[in-house]
């Protein structure tokens, strides 16, 4: 399958090198292309300069947002959530309808540091922005719930642990749950919230996501629903 993933960060990253091993043909999209690759410092998590990492993933090649737009039949939104509108608007609003955008974004505010604030909660989501921004697209939140490394390895965390998903459309959410299990996710461990509105609970989760982690001083954790 074609995929784009929007964003050269972590997350991007993470769920661009186990797309492209699992055989699928996978871009990075970037605003600028040449920016993103002069760049020579790692970034403010101390991730390795994007040229680097591409040395050792070249089959992930690195496109601007339109290009990648046009590329994916599943375009994913890893970029930071306060600016992951403008990023969809730069892949085009053309190149994404009928598109599944499988967005696993926060709409993180760090304006007050840690634990971060969200730009948007309660009463609206960055997937119903994302949705409303893009109707002829076909958004689904997932995998915004837990430490990138464990998106795309979920044997990392012993143990049963979930991954929600939440979407308008059922065909959409069957193409995710169906990259969700490449990456090693049970089908009893993928639990459908319903509506893309379900992406309020899994962004406002990340409040919980960082105060724990700072505490446990690991994000090596996840989520698991105990059933009766």
């Amino acid at each position: 399958m074609k995929i784009a993933v929007l964003g050269t960060g972590m997350v991007g990253r993470a769920i661009a090198d186990r797309l492209s091993t699992l055989g699928h043909d996978v871009v990075i999209g970037t605003r600028d292309v040449q920016e993103t690759l002069a760049r020579t410092e790692p970034d403010w998590l101390g991730n390795v300069p994007f040229a680097q990492w591409q040395q050792a993933h070249p089959a992930v090649r690195l496109v601007s947002f339109s290009d990648a737009g046009a590329h994916g039949e599943v375009v994913v939104n890893a970029t930071p959530g306060t600016v992951s509108v403008a990023a969809l608007e730069a892949a085009g609003a053309a190149n994404l309808a009928g598109k599944v955008i499988l967005d696993v974004a926060l709409p993180l505010d760090m304006s007050e540091g840690m634990p971060p604030l969200l730009a948007v909660a309660n009463t609206d989501s960055l997937g119903e922005q994302i949705q409303r921004a893009f109707p002829e697209a076909r958004v689904v939140k997932s995998l915004n719930t837990m430490l990138a490394d464990t998106m795309v390895d979920p044997s990392r965390i012993p143990g049963q642990h979930n991954v929600f998903v939440a979407g308008e459309d059922a065909d959409a959410k069957a193409t995710v749950k169906s990259l969700l299990s490449e990456f090693g996710w049970p089908d009893e461990a993928i639990i459908d919230l319903g509506g893309i509105r379900g992406a309020r609970g899994t962004e406002m989760y990340s409040r919980l996501l960082f105060t724990v982690s700072a505490e446990l001083g690991t994000y090596d954790f996840n989520l698991a629903i105990v059933r009766k």
